[in-house]
């Protein structure tokens, strides 16, 4: 992709500054995150931290964490697995930023008493460009309910590729209808429907996950050492970089890394602005927390799986085939059974968050209204067709299409939170004041200079 340096030195950047600005708050406040999360909202019936957190970590936490880790330490080498790292530490100072202003700009549903926002939101507020932030919400659309949703049905049908019974022509058509099905049941019933589906799988799947990787690690761990120095040594050696710059170790840990924890995009500031909390920085400390399960906990974990199986890496096993084949080495014909599963409860959550997204944008391009009933079941429609479709593709297809669309949504986003993060980084400021003076953080807009008339939700 001709835009990805571009885009790899807006992450870097925008990262590295807000690092700094914050004074490295995504690590400093690390147990605040943890306390934020629990919080309660004071009504039953609104959108919880931990919901919220669920649905973003749905999204996140999805069929990339399997395919795109293994992916780019198939082709890329295992330094892959640093520079995913680095993304996430530097990139979840960002994710901070983005969710922290989708919850100070955003506005009040006044028919169901709930709450909304996201980047079109802040851009359209903060400013002044109803256009700029109507394009994004196109990009939105196109990268979660196409991009994604395309290359996450290709993702899962792949895994079925090791059995017997698996057919080239037939098979993937056979799985991509019955998940169409399965989504399109889930998402009829709108948003707090899709809710309530990624609270209860997403922590059994993640905790599932990281237990087998456990295993995987414990039963290999004379390897592990050996894995930690070679992750480190190939992250910045010479031979990363041979096959020139797009088919290096860098390129594909922050390629498999943003698709993974998203951070910057833009998409996680949708959910972080359901929310409902007392000060909006709770949230973006919540939100730091996503990026860190995604990445840190469940890349990391995949990462290690295969890498101290000692499965030699071939081309033709890019995908969830490598990881299969390494929990094959220690759990016989059921590690490829568990990665199936795996894969299918992965898939499936990240298509239900995907489309969570998709619906808040649309309901944005429409007036601020969720479109018809009419209108939704025909979209509903429409995205089951596509993620039939995502099904029968080709690998490179699929992972072209979220790239280039994911790209454009961040080249927007991060620009807009560089120009408007002053008002975050001065939230921070003040939930720290406030916490340090022994007090439960509650926002007031004249703190960040902000007119309560110019904030729909906090006047």
């Amino acid at each position: 992709m001709m835009y990805y340096p571009i885009l790899i030195v807006v992450l870097a950047v925008a990262g590295i500054y807000f690092s700094f600005k914050t004074g490295f708050i995504q690590l400093r406040l690390f147990r605040e995150s943890l306390r934020a999360v629990m919080e309660k909202p004071d009504q039953k019936g609104q959108v919880s931290s931990f919901q919220a957190l669920m649905v973003s970590t749905a999204s996140r936490v999805g069929t990339g964490n399997i395919v795109g880790v293994s992916t780019a330490i198939v082709l890329g080498g295992p330094g892959a697995a640093f520079w995913m790292w680095v993304l996430a530490i530097v990139g979840s100072a960002t994710a901070f930023i983005e969710s922290t202003l989708a919850q100070i700009y955003k506005r009040r549903d006044k028919e169901t008493g709930g709450c909304y926002g996201g980047p079109a939101y802040y851009i359209e507020s903060a400013l002044k460009n109803k256009t700029l932030a109507s394009l994004f919400v196109v990009f939105l659309i196109l990268t979660y309910g196409l991009g994604f949703n395309l290359l996450c049905s290709y993702n899962l049908q792949s895994t079925f590729s090791i059995y017997s019974f698996y057919n080239p022509k037939t098979t993937p058509m056979i799985i991509g209808a019955i998940i169409a099905i399965a989504v399109f049941i889930s998402i009829v019933g709108g948003g707090k429907r899709m809710i309530r589906v990624t609270e209860v799988i997403v922590p059994f799947m993640g905790v599932a996950y990281i237990i087998v990787s456990l295993i995987v690690v414990i039963m290999n761990i004379g390897m592990f050492p050996e894995v930690i120095k070679l992750i480190f040594t190939d992250a910045f050696s010479g031979r990363s970089f041979a096959g020139g710059l797009a088919g290096s170790c860098l390129i594909y840990g922050i390629k498999r890394g943003l698709y993974s924890n998203e951070a910057g995009v833009g998409s996680a500031p949708n959910a972080a602005a359901s929310a409902e909390v007392s000060h909006p920085v709770k949230q973006g400390l919540v939100q730091v927390l996503s990026v860190y399960i995604d990445t840190i906990v469940i890349c990391s974990a995949t990462a290690f799986m295969i890498l101290v199986s000692g499965i030699p890496m071939k081309e033709e096993l890019a995908g969830a085939p490598m990881v299969q084949e390494s929990l094959r080495s220690v759990f016989g014909s059921f590690g490829p059974l568990f990665i199936t599963i795996a894969m299918i409860m992965f898939a499936f959550t990240t298509l239900i968050g995907n489309l969570y997204y998709c619906e808040t944008g649309l309901s944005y391009l429409n007036g601020n209204k969720k479109p018809g009933k009419t209108f939704m079941i025909g979209f509903y429609v429409v995205a089951a067709i596509i993620v039939f479709v995502g099904a029968t593709m080709e690998m490179d297809a699929a992972w072209a299409s979220a790239d280039i669309t994911m790209g454009l949504m961040a080249l927007i986003n991060i620009p807009c939170c560089v120009i408007m993060g002053g008002v975050a980084i001065k939230a921070a400021k003040d939930y720290e004041k406030q916490r340090k003076a022994g007090q439960e953080p509650v926002f007031h807009s004249k703190v960040v200079g902000l007119d309560s008339k110019d904030l729909d939700y906090w006047e």
